[in-house]
């Protein structure tokens, strides 16, 4: 009998890659992913005022309250589809999972067994929702479905070093491969190749050489002011 996953070991920073999902630049649904060419029903996330907006036919059907990743465990900002639908996925995710292809970690919309923390920063990435909320979501979403979680990667702005994935991380490997310093995907994954791209950025503008993105390695790039 297959173990279900639980809430400390999916919704975390850390937590494992999607095994199954594309390793290139772009993020892409799998192969067996059905996307609609032009989607009836779409979700956008407000990071700023947490909320889950559901569109049908592009006109807004309803807007529903939501807890987010805390600060330190960001919900991954960006254009995302839902590829895994699931009733009573695990413990602690509440009645409904709809995963996203976050290609750096498990994440997706889920009910709670705690829903006192809608409305507010308490999760490890994912976007929680009251239960009676998920199911009426659920009810609408397919495979394919886009997601659109609107926020900035930089917000808050934290240095970046070995082990370390978000949206964030991304963002400085895409600034890396446009100057030719980085040449692998675009996984959000701060791995072996991201220190060694950072370190050769930093020797060539005669930076401190640490392979950490500091705000001073941020100015440099380009990314913030």
């Amino acid at each position: 009998m297959k173990t279900k996953p639980t809430l400390t070991t999916v919704c975390t920073c850390l937590c494992v890659s999607w095994l199954f999902l594309a390793s290139g630049r772009n993020v892409e649904a799998t192969s067996t992913s059905r996307v609609p060419s032009r989607p009836s029903v779409s979700i956008v996330i407000d990071t700023k005022t947490k909320t889950l907006n559901l569109y049908v036919h592009h006109r807004l059907f309803h807007t529903y309250p939501v807890a987010l990743g805390k600060d330190t465990t960001p919900t991954p900002v960006g254009n995302w589809i839902i590829i895994q639908r699931e009733r009573n996925w695990g413990s602690g995710f509440g009645t409904r999972w709809l995963g996203l292809n976050v290609p750096w970690g498990i994440y997706g919309i889920h009910g709670t067994n705690r829903p006192t923390s809608i409305g507010h920063l308490a999760s490890g990435g994912c976007i929680r929702m009251h239960n009676s909320d998920v199911e009426e979501v659920y009810e609408r979403v397919r495979i394919g479905t886009p997601v659109s979680i609107l926020g900035d990667p930089l917000d808050p702005l934290r240095s970046l070093e070995d082990g370390h994935v978000g949206a964030d991380v991304r963002l400085v490997q895409d600034r890396l491969w446009r100057l030719g310093f980085y040449h692998g995907p675009l996984h959000g994954r701060y791995d072996a190749a991201t220190i060694a791209a950072v370190k050769a950025f930093e020797q060539k503008l005669g930076l401190p050489v640490d392979g950490v993105v500091s705000e001073r390695d941020y100015r440099a790039l380009g990314l913030i002011e």
